[in-house]
């Protein structure tokens, strides 16, 4: 079978490469798995091949056994924007893309892990904020994190070489930086947010501000303001012990764990059958957010939100 691509196939055409922090259970930074990967579909026979090369680097402890490959990893793809099923025999699973983002859930044999990776493009369409939360059952057993830049050209051009080794040298130091946000500066953070449904058609954007005011070293009051496809006004007070972040009301509760600059989170809305489970990734030294919201509606996935929010000093 012949044909065209998927929009989202289009959308990682190229080599991404990246640094990706490893993290055990309890967020201790054990290492780093160096990538590159591609995603690459054959007109003439209609196929989608994924390849993806790996190394762990400096990594110590158990996990170091578990996670090392020898091998490159391959796996084939049947492509759409609906359901991108993976046919092993590396991977066994499928991934949902909701425009510049993908939402996975997939096996690895030979990680005997159960995975759940979240992959946003940036809107400059040469940078993927990436992480897959690797689970035994229930219970997470260590998590990858960090972000890619995009090539066409590496294996050819000594410039490209140059300037994805030196990015992938960056991310050795900030893979292992913790989500903190700011203690003695209150801001905002603004940013469109792209909105898709449960059917993964797009619906639109909404424009997202976050208030932030520090109350003392570990603890902020946020009011979050949300117009466009939906409108939604809510406060909550933030408080924040190691790499556990807790929401305390009055309109949300929840927590949240950091693994690195991801915090991955779980919040419900009082008095409603309302809820977010979200990643948010520091993708800079600015408190640039990467943001991805799932909301559900008594208990059923309403909305995928996903974008870049700015941060403004008061």
């Amino acid at each position: 079978m012949t044909g065209q691509s998927s929009n989202w196939q289009k959308t990682i055409e190229g080599e991404w490469f990246g640094l990706p922090s490893v993290f055990d259970a309890e967020g201790n930074h054990i290492g780093y798995n160096r990538v590159s990967r591609s995603s690459v579909f054959d007109q003439e026979t209609g196929k989608t091949t994924y390849v993806m090369n790996t190394g762990l680097l400096d990594a110590t402890g158990p996990l170091a056994a578990r996670f090392e490959v020898v091998d490159i990893f391959a796996f084939g793809v049947i492509d759409s924007d609906r359901d991108r099923i993976y046919l092993g025999p590396d991977f066994v699973g499928a991934g949902h893309p909701y425009g510049t983002l993908v939402d996975a859930h997939y096996y690895s044999p030979l990680w005997t892990a159960d995975l759940r990776t979240m992959v946003h493009i940036l809107p400059d369409m040469q940078t993927q904020v990436y992480s897959s939360l690797l689970y035994d059952g229930p219970k997470i057993c260590a998590v990858f994190n960090g972000i890619y830049k995009v090539a066409h050209d590496y294996h050819t051009n000594p410039e490209t070489q140059a300037r994805i080794d030196a990015f992938c040298e960056t991310e050795r130091i900030n893979g292992r930086k913790p989500h903190v946000l700011p203690s003695k500066k209150s801001g905002t953070w603004h940013g469109e947010m792209m909105v898709y449904g449960s059917d993964q058609q797009s619906l639109g954007v909404n424009q997202v501000s976050i208030d932030y005011r520090p109350l003392d070293l570990l603890r902020a009051e946020l009011i979050v303001s949300i117009s466009g496809v939906f409108g939604k006004q809510y406060k909550f007070n933030r408080y924040r012990n190691g790499n556990r972040h807790f929401f305390e009301g009055p309109d949300l509760f929840g927590n949240s764990f950091g693994y690195g600059r991801a915090l991955y989170t779980s919040q419900h809305f009082y008095g409603e059958a309302f809820k977010i489970r979200g990643r948010e990734f520091l993708i800079d030294d600015n408190f640039t957010l990467s943001v991805v919201w799932q909301w559900y509606q008594s208990d059923r996935m309403q909305y995928t939100t996903f974008g870049v929010l700015t941060w403004s000093e008061n």
